[in-house]
């Protein structure tokens, strides 16, 4: 596919009558079109400055000699969608990003692609459709957020989250929390901590479709509008060379990129993410990796929310070029493999320097000898489910607790605030998976509350719906199969012991098979909450979290 297909020859002339329709000079209709995906709202934080990000890309496009052309795509905030209906709606977004964008590359025939993500679904989304529509295609991202700051303490939005908490069990007062909402998110970008935005912006780097610098450099840098003009030359080389996204994003890419993942302790909504997107590569993706990498790979990082550091401080000691410097020392990388910079892995990263050990900690001296996430099994999740093993407290990550169940995340989050849930329970919130939910609800309310409320180092929650990145705590999400699908979590009751080993990587119910079968005589899938609209159809066509949420 190319742009000739609608722009060469005398049966081509009514197109051409459009393009000029639009101001296009012969010349310009006769370079390349290079499709500029631009996802402006005026509704996220991470995409409010994204009309200066994509001009800089349009630059680029040009000074290499190609004709940018841009078109839009959608975006949620996960942040302004959580703890209400709006979140069934975030996950399920990320299909239409991929969707849209497939639709309007292919329609028109573009030549090449320049992508201009930021914030969770969105990133992933636009990564699922460069390897669909697999043309050259660059990735640059509208950075991050500067940290909030109140007196000498760094905070970002999980602090303020877990302040309402706070204010719930009487340890804050509302003047604090206020004093919080208004420091903790000081600039556009996507939020400052090792989010799911930002662990996937981070991953493109990794992936070799962003180029180094995309996941750490702050929104408002100018260097930010640089790479972003590089980004646009880099895609024209790309076009030169017809390197593709599906020659970049090989499973050896996505062994690398889940190493990185369990050296920076990145949300565990990577671990829907890659597997859809490398679903769209190709490339046949299975969960267990992760323990197998993770068993190799120490924890270097700890950013927010399972440390003090932010994005900026990561920027600061060298970026994800250095992180992967470190773990190239052990050898642990692919580091052969082709990027958008026209290099290799390897030659990316030769000069990267660590300039903070204690940001990122040296390959030798980690946070833990494995990494930051860990995929459990057992036969309250034969299937898997997952954990960011990096943000549990040590003495939680072996843990046994008294099941209490709950059918939604609303009816968990009711409870907490009611003071009724208490140390040594195991909330189970259920019938919240991509199926049931519908959506997989993020879960960032009922955790923060409970780690405002002090209570993250005694009570463990485990869902078939997923959590934020911003979450720390003993939150095992992901759970699969998942209850609306007859998964074991259906049947778990109030009183059923549940033992979780994370360094083990199982997860137990004391319930027998005999038992469960019991439990599972006369039982029909409730309907899902929403049975109309996009959600309707999106929940026929869901396939389970540990197969990456994704569409058949």
């Amino acid at each position: 596919m190319n742009s000739g297909q609608v722009k060469l020859g005398v049966e081509r002339a009514p197109h051409r009558s459009l393009l000029k329709a639009m101001g296009m000079t012969d010349e310009e209709i006769a370079r390349p079109l290079v499709g500029v995906v631009n996802s402006f709202n005026e509704l996220i934080p991470g995409h409010i400055h994204l009309r200066t990000i994509v001009e800089a890309v349009k630059a680029g496009v040009r000074m290499a000699g190609g004709t940018p052309v841009e078109f839009p795509a959608i975006g949620v905030c996960d942040g302004i969608a959580m703890g209400h209906k709006g979140m069934h709606y975030s996950l399920a977004s990320r299909e239409l990003v991929a969707d849209s964008t497939e639709s309007v590359a292919l329609a028109h025939c573009l030549d090449a692609m320049v992508m201009v993500p930021n914030c969770d679904k969105i990133v992933p989304g636009m990564l699922m459709a460069a390897a669909r529509v697999n043309i050259p295609t660059v990735v640059v991202s509208g950075g991050a957020m500067m940290a909030g700051r109140v007196g000498e303490r760094f905070i970002s939005l999980t602090t303020v989250f877990e302040a309402v908490g706070a204010v719930k069990a009487g340890k804050m007062g509302v003047d604090e929390l206020t004093e919080y909402e208004n420091a903790a998110c000081p600039s556009c970008g996507s939020c400052s901590g090792m989010f799911t935005a930002n662990s996937m912006n981070c991953l493109t780097e990794v992936l070799g479709i962003g180029l180094p610098g995309n996941g750490t450099i702050l929104a408002v840098m100018a260097e930010r509008i640089r790479l972003a003009k590089t980004a646009g030359v880099k895609v024209m080389e790309m076009l030169e060379k017809n390197i593709r996204p599906k020659d970049i994003m090989t499973r050896e890419a996505f062994e690398n990129a889940l190493t990185v993942d369990m050296a920076l302790g990145c949300s565990t909504n990577s671990m829907l993410h890659l597997p859809a997107i490398a679903h769209e590569a190709g490339v046949a993706f299975d969960l267990e990796w992760a323990n197998a990498i993770s068993a190799k790979t120490p924890n270097l990082c700890k950013l927010a929310p399972a440390g003090p550091h932010h994005i900026e401080d990561l920027y600061a000691a060298g970026g994800v070029q250095a992180v992967m410097k470190e773990l190239s020392r052990k050898n642990l990388l692919h580091l052969d493999l082709p990027t958008v910079t026209g290099k290799t892995v390897g030659e990316n990263i030769a000069g990267a320097v660590n300039k903070n050990p204690k940001v990122i900690h040296p390959v030798d001296n980690p946070y833990s000898a494995t990494g930051g996430i860990a995929v459990l099994k057992g036969n309250l999740a034969p299937d898997a489910c997952v954990v960011k093993r990096s943000a549990v407290d040590k003495a939680m990550q072996q843990f046994t607790g008294t099941a209490r169940v709950f059918d939604s995340e609303d009816a968990s989050i009711e409870a907490i605030f009611a003071g009724k849930v208490q140390k040594g329970d195991v909330l189970v919130i259920r019938y919240e998976g991509p199926k049931g939910g519908p959506g997989m609800r993020e879960m960032l309310m009922p955790t923060s509350v409970l780690a405002g409320m002090g209570l993250d180092r005694d009570v463990a929650l485990i869902t078939d719906g997923r959590f934020s990145g911003a979450t720390r705590g003993a939150c095992i999400g992901h759970v699969s199969p998942e209850a609306a699908a007859g998964g074991p979590v259906a049947f778990v009751r109030d009183g059923d012991l549940i033992a979780i080993d994370m360094e083990a990587c199982t997860i137990s119910v004391n319930v027998t098979e005999d038992e469960f079968a019991e439990r599972r005589k006369g039982w029909v899938a409730p309907s899902p909450k929403i049975t109309t609209g996009y959600l309707a159809r999106y929940a026929k066509l869901v396939t389970s979290a540990n197969r990456g949420a994704i569409l058949e």
